[in-house]
């Protein structure tokens, strides 16, 4: 692991300052196309080359359950992640169904379900997590082992030629744990970083904030430790996407983030190696309360106000049409030099 984030570069300034001049010179007013001129420019240096390609996209949906269930702490079981899963299986997903879209392909994991569905890639830490009111929801080397899994994942993707990767999951339980996650991480208590997932009554809310509260407490987890707190009180989706992200800095892979549970995997992967911040592309801003700040702490801007709150990956998925058509513009737009028109000015402030 350490030898991994030691191999971590920053992303390229140069391919971010390239690709901004490019668009300079286009035949537009100065910086008008926006958040989608700098996201490309990201990607460039991500990419370290302004010579930007997204031409082959994914979105890897990791699939795990999470022993907290136990505690009543969602309004589903287990059952509905490996319903979700089956769906991935057949592309009927809604993720699938907007990557379709997008044109992105979606590759489905099982990370650690406690169902066994055919058609998953294969890559099961156990099934599904302890529940982490009781002990810690892993052992130590199983968080690692779902860190490098995730890794693994990208330079799978980098071998086939995809070159921007979403990231996605699905388990019923893992706002609870994404949340304990971030309260430790953030050094703040349950009530303000724990929203109702996919739909809880106040009592249910109630139960799932105490339940994080009770693994903090009994597991201390050191926030200063990534590892230690994913063990102690994350999930095996949260684990692999941490990897996901640390893999996109490796290879030189822009990886989009999606909502709330994508998030709290990047914020982790930052606090592993800062270096991986400039390979992190935001999407959208999730519904969860938790979701601003979130942002604030990873020092991002969301695209896409749009409410959403599925995850899959949906969010992330829904950012790529707007990447392409930034691409486009980059790629095929007249410059000024092309209709013989001064180009405009930059302004700056004295």
């Amino acid at each position: 692991m350490n030898e991994i984030i030691n191999n971590i570069k920053p992303a390229d300034t140069n391919a971010y300052d390239e690709c901004i001049f490019r668009f300079d010179h286009i035949a537009k007013p100065v910086g008008s196309l926006g958040k989608l001129e700098t996201l490309l420019a990201h990607i460039a240096a991500a990419q370290k080359s302004a010579d930007v390609d997204i031409s082959k996209k994914c979105v890897i949906v990791l699939c795990a359950d999470n022993g907290v269930l136990a505690q009543n702490v969602a309004q589903s079981t287990h059952d509905v992640t490996t319903a979700i899963a089956k769906s991935l299986v057949r592309c009927t997903t809604s993720v699938s169904c907007m990557a379709a879209a997008a044109g992105a392909d979606v590759f489905a994991v099982d990370m650690g379900m406690v169902d066994k569905v055919e058609g998953l890639a294969d890559c099961r830490i156990a099934d599904g997590t302890r529940d982490m009111t009781q002990g810690p929801a892993m052992t130590r080397e199983q968080a690692e082992k779902a860190i490098m899994t995730g890794i693994k994942l990208v330079a799978d993707r980098k071998n086939e030629g995809y070159n921007l990767i979403a990231t996605g999951e699905a388990g019923i339980g893992n706002t609870t744990t994404s949340s304990a996650v971030l309260a430790v991480l953030m050094d703040k208590p349950a009530a303000d970083v724990t929203g109702r997932g996919s739909g809880l009554s106040d009592n249910g809310l109630i139960r799932k904030q105490n339940a994080i509260t009770t693994a903090i407490k009994t597991n201390k987890p050191d926030k200063n430790d990534i590892i230690d707190v994913l063990s102690k009180v994350g999930g095996f989706d949260i684990a692999g996407m941490t990897g996901i992200f640390l893999g996109g800095a490796l290879y030189n892979i822009p990886v989009i983030m999606d909502g709330f549970i994508s998030g709290v995997a990047a914020l982790c992967a930052v606090r592993l190696c800062s270096n991986v911040k400039g390979y992190i592309i935001p999407s959208h801003i999730t519904a969860e309360p938790a979701g601003m700040m979130l942002m604030d702490e990873l020092g991002f801007a969301p695209i896409i106000h749009g409410d959403m709150r599925l995850g899959e990956g949906t969010g992330a998925v829904a950012l790529m049409p707007l990447l392409d058509m930034a691409d486009t513009v980059y790629r095929n737009a007249a410059r000024f030099t092309d209709i013989k028109v001064e180009a405009y000015k930059k302004w700056k402030s004295n």
